[in-house]
């Protein structure tokens, strides 16, 4: 969620659902972007991880495990300026969204441990065994990428418009915070298999 959540919230409750899916969609694109830089990055180093799983595992679950606490106790609204209800461009609530996305760099380095949590895009391969189509079931991971963020955006703005007289501002509170414990779940449990690993009691 965060600032970008806000800013669909804010577009939804002011300007229509379209509004602010086409934010999300902006969004969206910037989070395909993202991915694709970490993706290629996590493509240069696969032996280094694969080498070094269960360190790389523990290092990305700290992160986790900070980011959510951060999402659980972060004001959502910081850094949102007010959006006035004039009426424009569904092109420009894209771009809006993309940019706005775009300009927070730092989410690569959510995405980079999610990625090596969870071991995408080489993962994929192993999980499957079907070495000659690799490539064609890391792109469908990326396309799904893509579908669940599109997807995740079209629910909150349906929810928002459906719920536009009695959905306020405040609740973005405690989505942030559900949304950050799942993060902080996610986190610890990879945070005790990858130090478990490492000391021998379990493999990875």
């Amino acid at each position: 969620m965060g600032p970008i959540g806000i800013l669909v919230l804010q577009r939804t409750m002011e300007k229509g659902r379209l509004s602010g899916l086409y934010t999300g969609v902006g969004a969206a694109v910037s989070d395909l972007f993202y991915c694709l830089l970490a993706g290629f990055g996590l493509a240069f180093v696969t032996d280094f991880i694969e080498g070094n799983q269960e360190l790389f595992q523990t290092g990305g679950s700290i992160f986790l495990v900070i980011f959510g606490i951060f999402m659980i106790l972060r004001n959502p609204v910081h850094g949102i300026k007010h959006e006035d209800a004039r009426k424009v461009s569904f092109t420009h609530d894209a771009l809006t969204g993309f940019v706005f996305t775009l300009s927070n760099p730092l989410i690569i380095f959510l995405i980079f441990p999610l990625f090596a949590r969870f071991t995408f895009p080489s993962g994929i391969e192993l999980a499957l065994k079907i070495a000659n189509y690799k490539y064609i079931f890391i792109f469908l991971g990326y396309i799904l990428i893509v579908a669940g963020a599109l997807l995740w955006w079209f629910g909150i703005t349906f929810i928002v418009d459906k719920l536009r007289s009695k959905f306020n501002i405040q609740s973005m509170w405690l989505i942030n915070k559900i949304m950050g414990g799942i993060i902080l779940i996610v986190g610890l449990y990879g945070l005790v298999t990858g130090l478990l690993a490492y000391f021998g009691v379990i493999s990875l």
